[in-house]
This record gives C-alpha cells, structure tokens and sequence, in this order.
C-alpha cells in the first residue's frame, strides 16, 4: 500500500491502525454505525502498512488537526437533541416538525429533477423493489418517463412493485439511503407514507406514450394477470365511454352483442345510456329501453363483469390502432 495510494476510507482506516486499539475504538464511539460498518470492512481488508505509508498518514492526520482545531460536533444531530429537551411533548413535537422542514429537502428531491434517463442510469443495477419504491415517490409524468428508460424486461416488474408497495417504514427509506450511497436525499416522517399502490400505478401508466403502457401491462400478466386487470380496471372504465369521440364509440358498440349491452347499461349513468343510443339503431336502442324497463334484479357483479368485457374491447381495438381511448378531461386529440 503506497501512500498515493490511501485516500478516503482507506487512509482513515489506515489511521485507526496506526492509532492503535486503544484509540481507534474510542474514535469509532464517535461514528454512526454506518460509518464504523464501512470503515471496519477497510481495517479487515489491511494487512500490511508500509512505514512510508504508516508516516505519511500520521502526518497528515497532524496537519489536519491543527488546520481545523477546535469543536467539532455533528451540528444537525445537536440541534435536534436540544430540541428533544426543550419541554413537554407537544411542544418538543411542534419544534421538531418545524426544524425537519426547514432544514431536511423533499423526499427524492434530487431526483426529481434530475433527467429520466439519469435517473435511470443511477437505478441501474439496483434490486427492482428499490427501484419500485424510488419511482413510487415521484410526480407519474416523470416516474413514468424514468420508466421508459429502463431496461424493456424489467419495466413490467418495476410497475408490478409499485402497485403492491403502498407503505414504507423509515428504517427501509434508510437502507434504500445507504445503498444509493447518499446520491439522492430521501426524507420521511416519522410516520410510515402512502409511496405506491395501484393508483400510482394508473396514473403513471395513463402518462406514458407509444402504447408503452399496454406493453408493459402484458408483460405484468405473466408477473400476475389479477393485478393487471385491477390496474386496466382502473385506467379506463365503462363510464368512461362518454368521453369518446362518436367515431371510436360506434367502433365499440359494433363488436358489442346486445345482450352484453343492455346488462352493462343496468348501472349505467343516463349521460352515458343517451350517448349510446344516439349512436346505435333506433330499433336497437328502443329493444334495449324496453327490457332495461323490465329487467328485474340483477348481480353487481354480472353488472361488472359485462362492463369490463367492453372495457376489454375498447382496450382490444385501441391496441390494434383502430381507436383511440380518451378519458374525460383529458387533452384535447388533434
């Protein structure tokens, strides 16, 4: 080990050595137990010190002591221990509160404006869970643009993760802190956060471009085929018919047996029910008033699952390109 050689870790380790037992444990009373982790991983890896090594770290060591002499203390940790010992526990509660918000950045701040395909490159490598939970905490323009910048095989486990994470503990986010090596800054309350779930999923998913959405759903199937239905559920529904332009409508209900529609009508709002009989025959439409008018109970779920069949239709026909879905308030198609 030459002494251009030791830098960073390696020369405190080195220093610690040098220092012998005695001292370097006092020293390491001193550290994290992040910090005494790294830096005992470096001592165990050590075993030899040149004297010409050995002399040039004790010196700098010496040089460093009398160029920042002094108190050194870890001023965040100290002022958060004062505050601990400022009262009563609602009022130690409220300055804490305070403190951590005027002095912590947002979750994943640095990520969240940094480039997808940066944030991609830096997710690299990482197990897809850590990945999921990075994303889950992200705006879904930009989770999903970070997406479409990861490798094509594991989009589809990322997305799946981040629709079964839906909270997090503070010691996970610490870990998940460690093992990006405090290249982005992730903060949480002291209670567990809303981070992922299905709906994060949805509107990440509604986001993204070129039919990527649908791919990546496909792909989700083979992962776990229920939670991809629950997620397509979610991202067009029956009702959602209405915003259609007449075009797309009537290329749906031309694939649609009546029987199937008039169940699906059941619970239907009157909006939607007009707008499809405005766009089918006068003679289908009056056959389909009429046994609305006397149907007689019918299951929830018969209801549902003939909305869905639909839904799975419109979804079919957009796949192909024949259509286009567009919910209801969303852009204008041009």
């Amino acid at each position: 080990m030459s002494p251009e050689k030791v830098t960073g870790l390696n020369k405190a380790a080195t220093l610690l050595i040098c220092l012998g037992q005695e001292s370097a444990s006092k020293i390491l009373k001193e550290l994290s137990d992040e910090e005494i982790h790294l830096v005992t991983r470096a001592m165990a890896d050590i075993n030899h010190i040149p004297n010409e090594t050995r002399t040039r770290v004790l010196e700098d060591f010496q040089k460093d002591c009398e160029t920042f002499a002094g108190i050194v203390i870890r001023g965040h940790d100290f002022a958060k221990n004062s505050i601990r010992q400022a009262g009563n526990e609602d009022r130690v509660d409220i300055l804490m509160k305070r403190f951590i918000s005027g002095t912590e950045a947002r979750p994943l701040e640095t990520i969240s404006n940094m480039q997808p395909a940066m944030v991609a490159g830096l997710l690299e490598g990482e197990h897809p869970q850590t990945v999921a939970l990075v994303l889950s905490t992200q705006t879904p323009d930009h989770a999903g643009a970070i997406i479409s910048h990861l490798p094509e095989d594991s989009r589809a486990d990322v997305v799946y993760r981040i629709a079964t994470t839906e909270k997090v503990s503070p010691e996970v986010i610490h870990r998940i802190e460690d093992a990006l090596h405090r290249e982005i800054g992730i903060v949480v309350d002291k209670e567990r956060r809303q981070v992922g779930g299905v709906n994060k999923v949805v509107d990440i998913l509604d986001g993204m471009k070129n039919n990527m959405d649908g791919e990546i759903l496909e792909q989700m199937e083979d992962i776990d085929a229920e939670m991809a239905e629950d997620i397509r559920k979610q991202m067009f529904t029956f009702e959602d018919l209405l915003g259609l332009d007449v075009r797309a409508l009537q290329t749906i209900l031309r694939e649609i047996n009546n029987d199937t529609l008039t169940i699906a009508l059941k619970t239907a709002s009157d909006e939607l029910r007009d707008k499809i009989f405005g766009n089918i025959s006068e003679r289908a439409a009056e056959m389909i008033r009429d046994d609305l008018d006397t149907m007689g109970p019918v299951r929830l779920s018969e209801v549902e699952s003939m909305q869905q069949s639909i839904v799975h239709i419109a979804s079919r026909l957009e796949e192909e390109g024949k259509i286009i879905l567009s919910k209801q308030g969303s852009d204008e198609l041009v």
